[in-house]
């Protein structure tokens, strides 16, 4: 109710008075419908629950709306669920914009195989890494997945991937993102660009031979070259070199005094 409300004000505050708000559950019983049939959008925008348990498995079964057509995601896990609603409400030339727990990328069974068709259908335009603790009461980093059913010929058959999990404001309990940050991402999103430990367009064939799995991390080389002075580190063994024998020779001196043969 208190979300409804927040929502209901922001509109007004926005001068949108005639702006249409529901309170209900959108997967056991959408609101937005017309004629039987789900209203459908231009752009959709959402912040689900993570991997929210009680999501309407059951129901699912036999939806109406014949949303679930990749398959119904698991009882423990309602992300997918959330994304196949969105992308059955979004009409052909339209745009969704999901935030989502990094789970989603790389879990199999169920979720792996909605994946795979999600994938194959060529609907994943990217997949945005996001910093960790932007959420209120979500310490864990998140992603934004970015499905366009009218994609750009030039972005057919690949999947934008970038990792921005490093570049944000960091606070005592949430962290932001600034506006260099964002600036940032949406640059490189647009341009398709490549840069290195951050971003690049990979193929699908690529994403098929790590059979289908999302992780970032795994597009996205984002380790760091440890810098090796040469000349400190011969410093450096010289010095321990020097140090071990000078102990040697004080133990073979008090072996000596010892009467030990040494």
């Amino acid at each position: 109710m208190g979300t409804w409300a927040i929502c209901k004000m922001n509109f007004l505050l926005h001068g949108l008075p005639g702006a249409i708000v529901k309170r209900s559950d959108t997967l056991r019983q959408p609101q937005l419908v017309s004629g039987g049939k789900l209203k459908q959008f231009d752009i959709v925008i959402a912040n689900p629950p993570f991997s929210l348990i009680n999501w309407g498995y059951e129901s699912a079964q036999n939806d109406p709306y014949k949303r679930f057509r990749f398959g119904i995601p698991p009882k423990g896990h309602g992300d997918f669920a959330f994304v196949q609603h969105m992308i059955a409400v979004v009409n052909p030339r339209g745009k969704v914009g999901v935030v989502l727990p990094n789970g989603v990328l790389f879990r199999g069974g169920a979720e792996g195989k909605i994946r795979k068709g999600i994938l194959e259908e060529d609907l994943l335009e990217a997949v945005i890494g996001l910093p960790p603790k932007l959420f209120y009461g979500v310490g864990i980093p998140a992603c934004l997945f970015i499905i366009n059913k009218n994609k750009a010929k030039k972005r057919r058959g690949k999947v934008f991937f970038l990792y921005g999990a490093n570049d944000y404001q960091e606070g005592k309990k949430q962290n932001t993102l600034r506006r260099q940050d964002i600036e940032k991402i949406v640059a490189v999103y647009r341009e398709e660009s490549t840069i290195e430990k951050y971003c690049r367009p990979v193929s699908l064939g690529e994403i098929r031979e790590n059979d289908y799995n999302l992780n970032i991390t795994r597009y996205i080389d984002i380790t760091e070259e440890e810098q090796i002075d040469i000349q400190r580190t011969i410093y450096e063994l010289k010095e321990m070199k020097s140090k071990y024998e000078q102990i040697e020779n004080k133990v073979f001196n008090y072996l000596k005094e010892l009467k030990f043969k040494v």
